[in-house]
């Protein structure tokens, strides 16, 4: 059997497959010559950038898994590709914590202006010194602070885990999750038993927003944007937001807006509506923190999803 890896597999995974019996393909077929070429494969694994969509699943006689290395699914038709029949699997545990260390990289950049002085200080960092300092010494601590956690699952929990190990107090707000408890627990080389700690949900993504300093998004696109004009106006003034989440989450246009207007103070982006054309509006502001997608880009989280992969493809194709 032949899997094509089309957005690529940590050669952990590749060797898992390989040493099974499967032929691994990692030569990346273009989305448009797709149909013609799929049916040479028994399984298919994909990332962000190729799109399984219902024509191209019509046109599918032979796949029978499509795998998704990493957690949200939106690139795939989930739901028709199964009612034809088709496996899809997913790696939701691999790279929660690399997803979640990156919201904290946004957030400490925005809180103490790191993202500001480092695009100035290479041209400018001699001649204004001492008023890049000025304008930087009023940075704020998380400590203390309350970040709202919008999606409670594993990625949103990963945060809480940093959040709490920072000082700060979690809120979060998921309908699906209406209460939990999270388990606290150090490294292993410490010997402390793990602390239950009883999260506090919110109501409503309303009383979350009016509450947080920081906000952080891990939710799932579902066609239109979550975070709108309205949504930012019920923010706390001067606070945050974080979306390593999905593009299409938060209307770019709306949080520019805010961002120019100083109605929220920062905001961490991953993931943009279109990748690309990037909005180069959001890209040009000073009070924002940007990264190009790599929330599950570490090489820890990569070698993890590869493997999960490779054991989710064997498991399906027995």
């Amino acid at each position: 059997m032949k899997v094509l890896a089309n957005d690529g597999i940590d050669p952990a995974g590749k060797k898992l497959l390989e040493e099974a019996g499967y032929t691994v393909i990692t030569d990346t077929i273009e989305q448009a010559d797709l149909p013609s070429e799929i049916n040479n494969f028994e399984a298919i694994i994909v990332r962000s950038a190729t799109k399984i969509r219902k024509e191209l699943i019509d046109v599918c006689t032979n796949l029978k898994v499509i795998g998704r290395a990493g957690v949200g699914m939106d690139n795939i038709d989930v739901e028709y590709a199964r009612s034809k029949g088709i496996a899809v699997v997913n790696t939701p545990a691999a790279s929660s914590l690399s997803v979640a260390e990156l919201v904290f990289a946004h957030l400490l950049s925005g809180a103490r202006f790191i993202n500001r002085t480092n695009r100035i200080m290479p041209e400018q960092g001699n001649a204004e010194f001492k008023n890049l300092k000025k304008a930087s010494s009023k940075g704020v601590e998380l400590n203390g602070k309350t970040i709202g956690i919008v999606g409670f699952g594993r990625i949103g929990q990963a945060c809480a885990h940093i959040a709490l190990g920072m000082g700060m107090k979690v809120i979060y707000y998921d309908p699906y999750l209406p209460n939990t408890s999270l388990f606290f627990q150090l490294n292993a080389d410490y010997k402390v038993d793990p602390i239950e700690i009883p999260m506090s949900a919110q109501d409503s993504l309303e009383d979350l927003l009016h509450i947080a300093d920081f906000v952080s998004l891990h939710v799932p696109f579902t066609g239109s944007a979550l975070i709108g004009e309205a949504e930012i106006q019920m923010m706390k003034p001067g606070a945050a937001l974080v979306n390593c989440a999905r593009g299409g989450v938060v209307d770019e246009s709306s949080l520019k807006a805010a961002l120019v207007e100083g109605r929220i103070s920062f905001a961490g982006i991953d993931v943009f509506e279109q990748e690309p054309p990037v909005y180069q509006d959001i890209l040009k502001l000073d009070n924002v923190s940007l990264s190009p997608h790599i929330g599950a880009s570490t090489q820890e989280a990569q070698k993890r999803v590869g493997i999960e992969m490779a054991e989710r493809i064997i498991a399906e194709l027995r």
